[in-house]
């Protein structure tokens, strides 16, 4: 069964766009490979195992987690919610910076971002009526047992555990790394990352779909915000 995900994505003519989708190897919105960047390290086989997790998912912030329609919804009614939506925002600014969290590397905001936490809040809550309750399985997958209390209530009522005080807004550029492979691929990230401007415009929310279990996922549409340029 499919799955549906409403991310952040930067517009693909961006450079920002095609530094995260390099470093993956995979470009979601033409739903293609793609060459990794021109370094030696990505040269090395090795690194492929460094962006197998993420690459599943294509460049992206989460806004709302991946879930399946409840009965009785469909793609075109979560397209045109989205689409009057995103009619209803404005576009602002925030700047990154590369980080580390907990064994991974990604771009995050650089500072407080309350509107950007605002907006996050807006979609989990606007289109939870298009998510179907998770399966048995799809818990277990979070690892309950890690999970605060309130990420775990989090988990339970809104399909996913990083919510409202436990969101941060992150562009996930690698899988879990040893303490040795972060050491390693931090400094080369950060290196491609300086010939991009770090400022970057929120300016749209993305439908993401995963056509079957274990694929990837793939830009389905894009949804400007109202004074978008």
């Amino acid at each position: 069964m499919q799955r549906y995900a409403i991310y952040y994505m930067p517009a693909e003519h961006t450079p920002l766009w095609r530094f995260g989708s390099s470093v993956l190897g995979f470009d979601a919105a033409t739903f293609t490979d793609v060459d990794y960047p021109d370094h030696p390290l990505f040269r090395d086989p090795e690194s492929l195992g460094y962006t197998a997790a993420p690459r599943r998912y294509g460049f992206h912030a989460t806004l709302k987690a991946p879930f399946r329609l409840a009965e009785g919804r469909d793609a075109g009614d979560l397209e045109r919610r989205l689409e009057d939506f995103a009619a209803a925002q404005e576009a602002f600014d925030i700047t990154l910076k590369l980080a580390t969290l907990r064994d991974f590397v990604a771009l995050v905001a650089s500072d407080p971002t309350p509107r950007l936490d605002r907006l996050a809040e807006a979609c989990v809550r606007d289109f939870d009526a298009f998510r179907a309750p998770l399966t048995p399985e799809d818990r277990e997958r979070r690892h309950p047992e890690r999970l605060t209390p309130r990420q775990l209530e989090n988990l339970d009522r809104w399909g996913y555990p990083f919510v409202f005080d436990d969101f941060r807004f992150h562009m996930t550029l690698t899988g879990s790394l040893t303490l040795d492979d972060q050491i390693r691929l931090g400094p080369v990230l950060d290196e491609l990352f300086q010939t991009i401007a770090p400022t970057i415009a929120i300016d749209a929310v993305a439908l993401f779909v995963q056509g079957e279990a274990e694929g990837r996922f793939r830009v389905r549409a894009r949804f400007p915000f109202r004074d978008a340029g």
